[in-house]
């Protein structure tokens, strides 16, 4: 049961609050409303953090005007990530922010918070999200591309009706943009059966934002692992040319899960260690840092840092769900929107970037927006100026260790973790859509990883883009959604097969869990049968 109000708004509030009664409570008070819910069909590897039996809770207990589908239409290996809501065709969310618990906070991330639990009552430590909010002809678009996906998982076809803004709830966002136009860009993997080409527009969008950069780059992240990133940096930072940099990551100081350390956070320390390196011997400012408060006991409480943002130079800013890893990139399926001032006149929309990088900066600080305008605003120097208060015992930010749980830990060094393949960048069994890749899928079966990858679900989409025009020295690789439900090879519309008829030899997730526990309750059976039958005393 996820709490959606805290706090004062829990307090006014006069009726449902948890997301499932809430919306069971819309249908019955609307019978025109139709709610649509499609989540990721998790693996049995995620057991232990997801819901078993959430298709039944939600088809079961709820109004008959609420489906929820899992998707399991997907390449073996990668997951369903996009994170966006879309309401009457005219209002959306988009971001990196799930709907389940321990994900609630303020921005002054105290080190405890009366409001800050699950609905068991069981605190859980600061957490920083970022999350954007769309108004208009965008949130048709992302209509579009949620009745793409609901069909290709065998949901059918959905009826989309025109929007209507006169049902428009009022919201006051923490930080407004002052921009008119939003682009969509989306990672999407490649697919045999059915056909589907790879979308890379994300990865694309990262490396031409990393490369026009002039003065600033600001990143905000869960992880930092992806491959490409790390070598348009690279490339950027040795430019013998170009102007010198101040790069700024914000990263959590350890990732959550002991497997996300071993398939991120090995690769992640020896790039931010080489990147340190190289902007010192180049010239340029590199600084990662963590944010974490002071419990009352004199333990340190970092917070979490689930945002996923790139800023550059005050003029580019591009959130969503996609993290700077190599599966972000290329593997799962990823949904981000972005915002471009591509002309100096574009006054507004420059001053609106760069306060909400202000803000990012006094919130993970700790400092008083007001009173270190200049200071936060700057962009000679920020990185002298983070390093000081980082080095300052008073500030919430911290210099980042750029280590693992697991450096002194030999066994898992000789094990070489960095080599799994838990954060491919593509497909494992295919390269191209009439070709497929057994150089990768022999070095796949070479490594202990099998087993971990065999139990991944996803889900992904088919629709086709058009690019904007191009405002700087390359093409923009952000795209608007303009077409769904389409072949992207003949671009004519297409049948859209069901899941199972998709990877036949592929267990969904819920049929894993399914498997799992009938397993489990036969060795109970088992058990208990021999107990029973045995010899006696």
């Amino acid at each position: 049961m996820v709490r959606l109000l805290r706090g004062d708004d829990l307090r006014e509030a006069n009726g449902e609050v948890c997301f499932l009664p809430f919306l069971n409570h819309l249908c019955k008070q609307n019978s025109e409303l139709r709610v649509y819910i499609l989540a990721w069909d998790f693996s049995v590897i995620y057991a232990l953090e997801r819901e078993w039996w959430q298709k039944y809770i939600f088809n079961w207990t709820t109004h008959a005007q609420l489906q929820f589908r899992f998707d399991n239409c997907h390449p073996l290996g990668a997951s369903h990530h996009q994170k966006f809501v879309v309401v009457d065709g005219d209002v959306a969310f988009v971001g990196g922010a799930d709907i389940c618990a321990s994900r609630w906070d303020d921005r002054e991330h105290r080190a405890a918070h009366p409001d800050r639990y699950n609905i068991e009552t069981k605190p859980y430590g600061p957490y920083h999200e970022i999350q954007s909010y769309h108004i208009g002809t965008v949130a048709q678009h992302l209509a579009e591309l949620f009745a793409a996906r609901w069909e290709r998982s065998g949901g059918g076809v959905l009826k989309l009706f025109p929007a209507l803004p006169v049902c428009r709830a009022t919201l006051e966002p923490s930080i407004a943009l002052a921009a008119s136009q939003v682009a969509l860009s989306r990672t999407q993997p490649a697919m045999l059966v059915p056909p589907q080409s790879a979308i890379h527009e994300i990865c694309r969008l990262y490396v031409a934002a990393i490369t026009a950069a002039e003065r600033l780059i600001y990143i905000e992240n869960q992880y930092f692992s992806s491959e490409a990133i790390y070598n348009a940096l690279v490339e950027r930072l040795r430019s013998r040319h170009r102007s010198r940099l101040q790069i700024v990551m914000i990263l959590p100081k350890r990732p959550e899960a002991f497997l996300e350390e071993i398939a991120m956070g090995f690769a992640q320390a020896k790039m931010l260690r080489s990147l340190a390196k190289i902007a010192d011997d180049t010239g340029h400012a590199f600084g990662v840092y963590y944010p974490a408060v002071t419990r009352a006991d004199g333990r340190e409480a970092p917070t979490y840092i689930h945002a996923k943002l790139l800023l550059v130079d005050d003029r580019f800013l591009t959130v969503g769900s996609a993290n700077t890893t190599n599966r972000s990139m290329g593997f799962d399926t990823e949904l981000n929107v972005s915002w471009e001032a591509s002309s100096s006149q574009q006054l507004s929309l420059i001053r609106s970037i760069r306060y909400t990088r202000m803000s990012l900066l006094a919130e993970h600080s700790g400092v008083v927006l007001q009173r270190d305008r200049s200071e936060l605003g700057r962009v000679r120097g920020l990185v002298e100026y983070l390093n000081r208060l980082a080095d300052s015992a008073h500030s919430r930010l911290h210099h980042h260790p750029m280590d693992t749980s697991f450096d002194e830990r030999e066994w898992l060094q000789a094990l070489k973790p960095e080599n799994f393949v838990l954060d491919p960048g593509r497909p494992l069994f295919v390269e191209e859509l009439d070709k497929q890749n057994f150089s990768e899928l022999f070095r796949f079966g070479k490594r202990i990883s099998w087993m971990n990858n065999s139990l991944f679900n996803t889900s992904t989409v088919g629709v086709e883009s058009q690019r904007p025009s191009a405002s700087t020295r390359d093409a923009s690789p952000t795209a608007f959604v303009t077409q769904d439900n389409s072949d992207p090879l003949t671009d004519e519309p297409t049948r859209l097969p069901t899941p199972e008829n998709i990877y036949p030899l592929q267990l969904s997730g819920h049929l894993q869990r399914s498997l799992i526990l009938a397993i489990a309750l036969g060795a109970v059976v088992l058990w208990w049968f021999f107990q029973v039958t045995g010899p006696q005393p």
